[in-house]
């Protein structure tokens, strides 16, 4: 299944291909049990692709980095025979990736955690995260999730296994970003939902709030995105095209507020930490976006009014300023077009008009 997320907070290889399973110079045992982790089928029509390219676009936003790490160490089949990453996939090939360990089965533990649930059926329900919470069990936060969350809310629901990679989440967002997520009840609506995220036709707009006046109305930023080779917990734009994955980010400026611009970004493309990566790359970083420098006071005036007015909007908005803030998407049992919005959260909320106010009296 082809899947497209929008700013994941990590590569979902993350625990198949970790650093300490698989190097550069690792190689798989002579002879070890080799255990199934992901399998695809190559259609009657598939034409000559590279085997890393075949699996970078069906694999939720692995890394082309990663999957060639693992060709590399033995860990890629074709037809139960092990590929180089160059090797070019044909029509009903079998693909495999398999390491010397079972799959990681992790206990979705049910807790109690507040949801705030904007729309619910049958089929699917719609959330508004807060900023803070980590949407996914993983790297030392096993609990106090969202999943964990929905485990608890849908814990009478026969049908519904967290444990379940079929059902649940079907795209993600970073810890400290708010908004709006999907999350399917079945099988066939996760499947259906995916293929609208990779064929892009949802509507995802968010609001970010960022450094510099944005000089241009609207824009299109276009650019490759990867991990940054410098800084793993980075995603870096890549704009000749030979690295990461295509990324397109469309944005329009709403409020030019002195030295920050208040701007709604509407994606095209889903990959890890779009938004943040995309206007870094145009000059404008994530007000108080720690991870990319937007927790330094990046534009402004040097007296120290101003940079207790700067430090005072951080502490009222101590993350990245940036909400999901409306999703659409056609349902997928009823084919009615579905579109949700959100109010701005609260930190954000107060955070634009202490800017506000600082235009409007021009004191600092």
């Amino acid at each position: 299944m082809n899947n497209s997320w929008e700013e994941i907070e990590e590569d979902p290889l993350k625990d198949l291909l970790a650093d300490d399973d698989i190097s550069e110079d690792d190689e798989l045992e002579e002879s070890p049990t080799l255990y199934e982790h992901f399998r695809f089928v190559a259609d009657k029509g598939q034409s000559l692709l590279r085997v890393d390219k075949f699996l970078v676009d069906r694999m939720m936003n692995a890394t082309r980095n990663r999957i060639q790490l693992a060709a590399e160490a033995g860990a890629i089949l074709v037809n139960g025979t092990p590929v180089k990453s160059n090797y070019r996939v044909k029509p009903m090939d079998v693909v495999t990736l398999v390491m010397t360990r079972p799959r990681r089965e992790l206990e979705i533990i049910p807790e109690n955690i507040p949801l705030n649930i904007v729309y619910e059926d049958d089929d699917l329900l719609v959330v508004n995260k807060p900023a803070g919470l980590v949407v996914h069990p993983g790297h030392g936060n096993y609990t106090g999730t969202l999943v964990n969350a929905l485990a608890y809310y849908l814990k009478d629901d026969p049908s519904y296994d967290p444990s379940d990679p079929r059902l649940g989440l079907v795209h993600r967002i970073d810890k400290d970003t708010s908004g709006l997520l999907v999350v399917a009840k079945k099988p066939e609506t996760k499947a259906n939902l995916s293929m609208q995220f990779f064929h892009k036709t949802t509507k995802r707009n968010y609001r970010a709030l960022v450094w510099g006046i944005v000089q241009e109305n609207e824009g299109r930023i276009e650019g490759n995105i990867g991990r940054d080779p410098k800084d793993r917990m980075q995603m870096t734009v890549f704009p000749d095209g030979d690295q990461g994955k295509t990324a397109v980010t469309h944005y329009t400026v709403l409020e030019r507020l002195g030295y920050v611009t208040l701007v709604e970004c509407r994606l095209e493309t889903g990959r890890t930490h779009q938004i943040r990566a995309h206007m870094k790359y145009i000059g404008h970083i994530l007000f108080n976006d720690a991870r990319y420098g937007g927790n330094d006071i990046l534009k402004g005036t040097t007296f120290s009014k101003y940079k207790q007015f700067v430090q005072n909007c951080f502490a009222i908005c101590p993350r990245q300023a940036l909400h999901a803030k409306t999703l659409g998407f056609v349902h997928p049992s009823t084919g009615q077009e579905m579109f949700f919005d959100t109010d701005m959260p609260d930190d954000m909320t107060q955070l634009i008009n202490k800017w506000r106010t600082y235009v409007n009296n021009k004191e600092l």
